[in-house]
């Protein structure tokens, strides 16, 4: 036997040698009352991005299904995921799906969103809020993967590979586990080394909240005030009552829940450059406040001492008094259930001259049936013509717990003379007839106009987003042409819409994500003000939009997975519109304006 063929079979006996005592370290060491290789797994639960329950059924039927456990902070976890999207690119078309659950106790959805955008990761990423899914396969570490075949039978759980370590990484890569792992399962086999050690981070166990002192109408009613009611009391868009002590008591675990995962106050935007003006999420302290609150003895105090109310009815106009209320000429009808198209109207008022407008307000008729709306202008001469598009023309939108549009002193809208407002509104069921006759109200300027608030619109029409896509990619580019001032950003999309990120790349060569929506919800199409004079674009700046579209089977609000769906104005297609609201620094208009009319005044 010659020296070459010797030390090969050395070398496998080793590697043999390795796997087997690596896999028997695994059995010796993990909690005997773990699931065990050839258990069939139940139908674990887990939270999507969109703050769904699922179950990982719900992924479809596949040949093979790779869970990884993740955190935001784990540093093989991160390390991990270059390798796991090579991965998942090329067992795609074989039959396996890949999904990543973060575990990170403190890992909110949109952060767990965002490491996905920013890893370019096309497959799911979801949470494990209550630790059933990191349970059901008895996941211990990250970045831990299991495998799981077409009947849900666990047939690996370790590593990926042995390559990338806490200390370091091996200049010699080692045996590739996983894919070892999947290879096997593909080809009908046993998997050769079923079990491995993770060299990872320890998965936290979920903790209960700690009771803490706090006082419901010293400490708890003003969060509730602030943060809660605008949308939480009659005749809101909140689905129940939060105006009273004995209101937030009855719904007390509800809270808990929502507050502690982060879904309410809904806010879906991030950056890590900046805070957005209107950014109305609770702090980690104001969150323990509330929770602890509730995991004590949920105590209301003396009676005596908590007025009856917490605040008072909510107002007819969040703008104030408008000088001009415009109000839909019928009223529209709502089926008690089913699919309901966009529905648009025009208001029933011509602007003769041009008109600057400071406040703006979309107030709809009845907050129950009104999911969205947007509005623009159009040109009386247009209405023969193809219809309207809020989008060509955005002046504004309402969403539940939105602001209106408030402009700063000197800086307004101007709406062309010709023109009227058109609505692009977005009507959904409660189970009965409803019906609804949506209000614009408007504020004219009060002083002279120095700069007009404009807006351009990061968007194109040309995509075809192919059947079960689940990050279909699109991209659209502005440039400005001139020095601006930064005022906010907008972006709308339809029920595929996955996420949509604004990019800036200065003259200078530096660049900053000024906005990313890791989570775009369909439900919360909210707008987000930048600081007040803090974003300067120079000239040549350039504004990139990058969106996702999730056509596939998991997105729970997918219309039908195998269409190929294009640009369109109702739900059941797309549309790919980022906006950016900003004025020009070398303007000064110095005009004076007719406060009862919005005219600019004649000299």
């Amino acid at each position: 036997m010659n020296r070459t063929v010797l030390l090969a079979i050395m070398s496998l006996l080793v590697f043999a040698w390795t796997g087997w005592s690596e896999a028997k370290q695994v059995s010796d060491d993990r909690p005997q009352n773990l699931p065990a290789i050839g258990d069939t797994i139940a139908d674990f639960q887990f939270t999507d991005i969109r703050h769904l329950p699922r179950t990982v059924s719900e992924l479809g039927q596949a040949k093979a299904t790779v869970v990884v456990f993740v955190t935001l902070d784990c540093p093989i976890a991160k390390r991990s995921l270059p390798k796991l999207r090579e991965m998942e690119k090329a067992y795609r078309d074989k039959g396996v799906q890949f999904l990543a659950i973060n575990v990170g106790p403190g890992d909110s959805l949109g952060q767990v969103a965002w490491q996905a955008i920013e890893a370019d990761i096309p497959f799911p990423f979801v949470k494990d809020f209550s630790g059933e899914a990191t349970s059901a396969v008895g996941a211990t570490r990250t970045p831990e993967c299991v495998v799981l075949d077409a009947k849900r039978v666990l047939r690996y759980r370790g590593r990926i590979d042995p390559d990338l370590r806490l200390g370091g990484s091996r200049s010699v890569p080692g045996r590739a586990d996983l894919k070892e792992a999947i290879d096997d399962i593909l080809a009908g086999r046993e998997v050769r080394v079923a079990e491995t050690p993770v060299d990872g981070c320890l998965i936290e166990s979920r903790r209960e909240p700690a009771v803490d002192n706090s006082e419901f109408h010293r400490d708890v009613a003003p969060l509730v005030k602030k943060h809660c009611q605008s949308c939480h009391q009659p005749g809101s868009a909140g689905p129940f009552s939060l105006i009273s002590a004995e209101d937030v008591l009855s719904h007390a675990d509800m809270i808990d829940e929502v507050v502690s995962q982060r879904r309410m106050p809904p806010w879906n935007g991030h950056s890590e450059s900046r805070q957005f003006a209107n950014d109305p999420r609770l702090t980690e302290m104001e969150i323990n406040t509330i929770v602890g609150w509730i995991a004590g003895k949920r105590a209301v105090a003396e009676q005596a001492e908590i007025p009856e109310t917490l605040t008072s009815a909510k107002p007819d106009w969040k703008i104030g008094e408008p000088d001009l209320v415009v109000r839909m000429v019928a009223a529209e009808q709502i089926p008690e259930t089913g699919y309901i198209p966009y529905r648009h109207a025009i208001l029933p008022y011509v602007f003769l001259e041009d008109t600057w407008i400071q406040k703006i307000e979309i107030n709809p008729g009845n907050d129950a049936v009104v999911h969205h709306c947007n509005m623009g202008f159009l040109n009386i001469r247009d209405l023969a013509g193809e219809g309207f598009h809020a989008e060509e023309s955005f002046v504004t939108g309402y969403v539940p717990g939105g602001d209106p549009m408030v402009l700063d002193s000197g800086v307004g809208f101007c709406i062309p003379a010709g023109s009227m407002l058109g609505l692009q509104l977005h009507y959904v069921t409660t189970g009965k007839p409803e019906t609804d006759r949506t209000s614009v109200g408007l504020v004219f300027a009060k002083e002279k106009i120095q700069k007009q608030v404009r807006h351009f619109q990061c968007h194109t029409s040309r995509f075809a987003i192919p059947p079960g896509a689940p990050h279909h990619k699109v991209q659209a580019t502005k440039e400005f042409q001139y020095d601006a001032t930064g005022y906010g950003m907008y972006s709308h999309m339809h029920l595929r819409g996955k996420d949509m990120t604004f990019q800036a790349s200065y003259p200078d060569g530096t660049s900053e994500t000024l906005l990313s929506i890791p989570n775009f919800n369909f439900d919360w199409q909210a707008s987000y003000r930048l600081p007040r004079g803090e974003v300067r674009f120079p000239k040549g700046t350039r504004i990139d939009c990058t969106a996702h579209f999730d056509n596939s089977t998991f997105n729970p609000y997918n219309p039908d997975p195998t269409a190929t769906v294009r640009h369109g104005i109702q739900t059941y297609e797309e549309m790919m519109y980022g906006f950016l609201f900003f004025t020009r620094d070398d303007e000064s208009l110095d005009l004076e304006i007719d406060p009862k009319t919005g005219y600019t005044v004649k000299k």
